[in-house]
Formats: structure tokens, C-alpha cells, sequence
């Protein structure tokens, strides 16, 4: 399986429009991207009454490979909250086996995968499963999405600290905007980057339309990702 564990400092950080960003720039250097959203909670119905999760919806769309909207969401639950909870109130399971192998099938018809995880870097998927079990499943290298606001510094490198103490390699991170009014921003970018010693991706500001090619143009290190691909 070639491709990346997607993961963020913390919730509602943009992980899924860099890696929309990110399924983007490495269609543009010639590769067939699937974008997966391990899992997704919180549903509403479209124009034809099917019921969609906004992220799938957004990482369905960057993709030019063809895969359905299953295939890139391979479990939704309709509520919206984290995803244990979720699978309690809508009345469903969260199987670890048969959701691998979901994510399995759909990363073999790409040249590479970017599984984006859930939330934070430990987010609890049933009893004894979360998404940092997921990451160490897959044993892709893994990028952190840190959203740049108060706090962020702190959350990186524990998220680091977790990443590698699972076994895992931090391939490296991609600095996104979130709070735009963020004071001192040059000093936290040079601390995180000494922090967290591995490349940057690009920074990534607050977009007035984050569409996936708009995201891709602000990810100038995509030789990064491609330097740690396995050749074939």
C-alpha cells in the first residue's frame, strides 16, 4: 500500500481541504490519487435525498480516478460527533477488519492513498481501537496537518511525540490557517518547524474559496511526499 496516514492537531483544522489540496498537486505530477475519510460522522441529505458527509463530499470531488463516493467514504453514520458515539446512536458498528479492508481495495487502484484520519491523532474507534490503532494498521508514513492558531505549538509536538512512539514515520506537516488573526506567526512557524524536524509542506492561509487546486498552489514541497514513495 503506497500513499500517507492524513492527520491533525486537533478537529475542525482543515485536514480534509489539504487533503483535497494534497489529492490535487499529486494528480497534477501525473499520479492516480485516492483520497479516503477512514471514517465520517455527520450526514445530510442531498437534492436526491441521499444522505452525504460534507468531507467525503469535498475529497469525491479533487479526485479524478473515478472512485464512488462509498469508496472514498467507506463508513459514514449520520450524526454528528465522534465516531464511537455515533455508531451507538445510529444504531452501527464500527468493524476494524472490514473497514481496512475497505480502505485497502480503494487505495489499490491508485498509485497513491492519503487516508485521512478522525478529528485529533487519538480518537477512540470502539473499546479497544482508535485512529492511532487505524494509522499503525495501514503503516503509512503520516502527515500533520497543525492549524495554526493559539496552542498549536504544543499540540504538534505531542501529536509528533505520539506519531513516533507508535512506530510511525512523521513524513512531514503542512502549516494551515486557522485562526487568520493569529499574532506572532513567523515565531511559531520557526518553532514548530525545529519542533517538529521534518520538512513543511507549504502554509497555507485563510482562502476565501479553499478549493482544492487554490489549497495545491500553497504545497511548494510536494517533492517531499513524492521522495517517499516506494518505487515500483
Amino acid at each position: 500500500m503506497k500513499g500517507f496516514f492524513i492527520t491533525g492537531t486537533d478537529t475542525e483544522i482543515g485536514k480534509t481541504c489539504i487533503t483535497a489540496g494534497l489529492t490535487a498537486a499529486l494528480q497534477n505530477a501525473g499520479l492516480r490519487v485516492a483520497p479516503i475519510k477512514s471514517l465520517a460522522a455527520g450526514q445530510e441529505q442531498d437534492a436526491t435525498g441521499r444522505w452525504v458527509n460534507e468531507d467525503v463530499q469535498q475529497l469525491h470531488a479533487a479526485q479524478t480516478l473515478g472512485l464512488t463516493l462509498d469508496e472514498v467514504g467507506p463508513l459514514q453514520f449520520r450524526t454528528p460527533c465522534a465516531p464511537h458515539i455515533a455508531a451507538r446512536i445510529d444504531g452501527g458498528t464500527i468493524d476494524r477488519e472490514a473497514l481496512l479492508q475497505k480502505i485497502r481495495s480503494t487505495a489499490a487502484q491508485a498509485d497513491v492513498a492519503l487516508v485521512e484520519g478522525v478529528g485529533g491523532f487519538r480518537v477512540p474507534l470502539t473499546d479497544n481501537w482508535d485512529t492511532a490503532d487505524l494509522a499503525v494498521d495501514l503503516q503509512l508514513p503520516v502527515v500533520l496537518v497543525v492549524g495554526l492558531r493559539l496552542g498549536c505549538i504544543n499540540h504538534a509536538l505531542l501529536t509528533a511525540e505520539a506519531i513516533r512512539s507508535r512506530g510511525l514515520k512523521l513524513a512531514a506537516w503542512v502549516a494551515n490557517t486557522a485562526d487568520p488573526d493569529m499574532p506572532h506567526v513567523a515565531d511559531n512557524l520557526t518553532a514548530l518547524q525545529s519542533g517538529l524536524a521534518v520538512p513543511c509542506l507549504g502554509q497555507v492561509p485563510r482562502l476565501a474559496s479553499p478549493e482544492p487546486a487554490a489549497v495545491a498552489a500553497h504545497l511548494t514541497q510536494l517533492s517531499v511526499l513524492l521522495s517517499e514513495l516506494p518505487q515500483a
